[in-house]
């Protein structure tokens, strides 16, 4: 999780307005309404419930973010200056035995799973499209090395952290994105980002890495990002769209929660 002093300085955008928020009609559904208008609508059912129009208007801007915007801000490749990569998904393995849900202890490092092998392959789709520094999630890593031939000092791949007892502790988002930065030393030298993850899971992964420094973080105009799931993923949050969807919601909410309290009481 991020310090107070972290979402404070690299936050204060995330919930005053809703970043990926869309104002256009979609194309086949003329009647559909747009980011604002829904959030009109839940502001005014908030209220009726609430009482209060001053919080019904704060909590549908977050709702209508967290909910009903998935676009993502894109940069041509030519604009890139590094590519960050977040893994999602693994395949578990008679060392690891199934991912537990806390991603804590795991006895050794699942296999990495085709939902990675996608990764790569959209991971080198961009690089191939211009030269640039690789800072990967292990699973992607290993791809990148077997399929493609890349390794150190091209791909830097963020590892999980081995505890004393010798077992694995999985890294959030946050902490490979935490991981990256420690690396370089400090954000502003990984330029404009190319952020790889999971389609279902990109917003959180750009919002993620502004969050810690990377302010310039986009998904790549060029490349699409893989969409598919794994039934058989370690990971059982990441088996199916509408789970997944439902868990990067929960994640969603509860940072905007985290960084509304350290905005509103900085001191604590």
């Amino acid at each position: 999780m991020f310090s107070r002093r972290e979402l404070l300085q690299y936050g204060g955008a995330a919930i005053a307005i809703p970043a990926f928020a869309s104002s256009g009609r979609g194309a086949d559904y003329p009647s559909e309404p747009t980011a604002i208008e829904v959030q009109k609508a839940l502001a005014r059912k908030l209220a009726e419930d609430l009482g209060d129009m001053t919080t019904a208007d704060k909590l549908a801007l977050i709702q209508t973010d967290v909910g009903f915007t998935w676009s993502l801000p894109t940069l041509p490749v030519a604009q890139m200056n590094s590519i960050v990569a977040y893994s999602f998904g693994n395949r578990p393995n008679a060392a690891s035995g199934n991912t537990s849900s806390s991603g804590a202890a795991q006895a050794a490092l699942p296999d990495p799973g085709p939902l990675n092998e996608l990764l790569a392959d959209a991971v080198f789709a961009i690089y191939r499209l211009k030269t640039m520094p690789i800072y990967a999630q292990w699973e992607i890593a290993r791809f990148l090395t077997s399929k493609y031939g890349l390794s150190s000092p091209t791909v830097f791949s963020v590892e999980p952290i081995v505890n004393p007892d010798g077992s694995i502790t999985y890294l959030s988002t946050q902490g490979v994105a935490a991981a990256i930065v420690a690396r370089v030393g400090k954000a502003s030298a990984l330029g404009n980002v190319a952020v790889v993850g999971h389609r279902d899971h990109a917003k959180r992964c750009i919002e993620t890495s502004i969050l810690t420094g990377m302010s310039t973080s986009y998904a790549a105009a060029e490349v699409a990002l893989p969409l598919v799931y794994d039934p058989l993923s370690g990971q059982p949050w990441t088996r199916n769209r509408s789970l997944y969807l439902v868990h990067d919601m929960y994640a969603q909410l509860a940072l905007a929660a985290y960084l509304a309290t350290a905005q509103a009481y900085p001191k604590g």
